[in-house]
């Protein structure tokens, strides 16, 4: 399994990477800003007021600019579950299948492996990644407090990432059980996405319209508390994320163990043939 779990992570240094530093860089420049709106707060305020109620619902809970929770929850922490969850579902998403479309994967399972330490290697190189990527972003939001008005602790700026990772593997650990179930990675990647995006809306259009709030609860970003966390982070939703991402994981380790692994290429639905009478009709007018 450790063996497993170093040879996903060095395939996924590049995307590391490149998600890591981008939203560093992203994270640095947000930082350096906030002396800036200190200053012209009055103004940022009245432009805030300015934007349509259904835009401003898009950017989370209103909160006070002049804060450092209320800051970083409109100009980052509000847009890291679609930025970042597009990350979890393609990691999540290729994680098996990406190697089974290729051909690579009948070959990784001759050798010794059983098939539940090879899901769990690429499981915990899923959550290394991710760690990976958002300790990027958090270090270069803490390092900058030492000399701008950022006036937030190390351990504070931190739990709103916590709040991040508990959907992050939500979403992650989704994409790994559709990518067992779907026909192919693409189709996979497309209906979580597609999943991520509808719960991103729904939350917003709950805070526009109170009545939807009792589905909002259904929806995994309801449970997201981004710059909220650094004020009162809520342990019992963090919990009850990662619960449904281990539920997740466990139906995908039950399935994996249970079904045929394609040698290459897309699979498709195998409906049973009795669900297809044009298929049979077509096949017996080929054999005559």
């Amino acid at each position: 399994m450790k063996t497993e779990t170093r040879y996903r992570l060095a395939r996924l240094r590049g995307q590391i990477l490149g998600w890591g530093i981008a939203l560093a860089l992203l994270s640095l420049l947000i930082a350096q800003f906030y002396g800036t709106m200190l200053e012209q707060q009055e103004q940022f305020k009245e432009l805030l007021e300015s934007y349509p109620k259904e835009f401003t619902a898009l950017l989370g809970e209103e909160m006070d600019l002049a804060t450092p929770a209320g800051y970083l929850s409109y100009y980052i922490f509000s847009l890291m579950p679609i930025i970042l969850g597009l990350f979890a579902v393609l990691v999540g998403s290729g994680s098996l299948a990406g190697d089974e479309e290729s051909g690579q994967l009948d070959l990784i399972m001759a050798h010794p492996i059983s098939r539940v330490a090879l899901l769990g290697g690429r499981l915990a190189a899923f959550l290394l990644a991710t760690l990976a990527v958002l300790a990027l972003s958090w270090l270069a939001l803490y390092v900058p407090t030492a000399w701008t008005e950022l006036d937030a602790g190390g351990f504070e700026l931190l739990l709103p990432y916590l709040s991040l990772l508990g959907v992050l593997a939500f979403f992650g650990s989704l994409a790994l059980l559709l990518s067992l179930l779907l026909p192919s990675r693409r189709m996979t990647a497309m209906a979580a996405g597609i999943l991520l995006v509808g719960s991103y809306f729904l939350d917003a259009l709950a805070r526009i319209d109170p009545d939807m709030a009792s589905l909002a609860r259904l929806s995994p970003l309801y449970y997201y508390q981004g710059g909220q966390a650094m004020e009162s982070f809520n342990l019992a939703w963090f919990i009850g994320l990662l619960a449904a991402s281990a539920m997740f994981a466990l139906l995908a380790a039950w399935r994996f163990q249970r079904r045929d692994v394609r040698v290459g290429g897309e699979g498709g639905w195998r409906l049973p043939r009795r669900l297809l009478p044009w298929r049979r009709a077509l096949e017996g007018g080929h054999e005559r």
